[in-house]
């Protein structure tokens, strides 16, 4: 599966994008990690939702739709989130289908960085 494109959208194959961070490398911004956040929405990776969520908002368990199909990602503003920061904001929109059909997400995100690690805290859904 590291040999198919990364559904994030970077272009590259997901073995070089967002699957090293699925497998335990820490995100370096806020941005790279909503990316792979997408990406384990869009293969199925829960795991990686619930432990890159923050203690203080993450659910006791989360279950996605099996029949949602997560295939685009347009990364719209990021704010902060780089290297040097604590926090960050990035918006963006993200796309899916489903037997009931086409739908998309616009989510302004907010993250933290704790002990050298980015995590979600929170978003604003439109």
């Amino acid at each position: 599966m590291t040999d198919v494109r990364c559904p994030c959208g970077t272009g590259l194959l997901l073995g070089e994008c967002c699957g090293p961070l699925h497998a335990g490398e820490r995100a370096p911004t806020a941005e790279r990690l909503m990316r792979s956040r997408f990406s384990a929405f869009a293969t199925g990776d829960t795991a990686y939702l619930l432990r890159t969520w923050h203690p203080s908002t993450r659910p006791r368990e989360l279950e996605l739709d099996p029949e949602d199909r997560w295939y685009r990602l347009d990364v719209l503003r990021t704010e902060r989130g780089g290297l040097l920061d604590t926090d960050g904001v990035v918006e963006f929109r993200a796309y899916r289908r489903s037997p009931s059909g086409a739908g998309t997400l616009h989510e302004v995100s907010r993250f933290v960085r704790e002990d050298r690690q980015w995590l979600y805290v929170d978003g604003a859904v439109s």
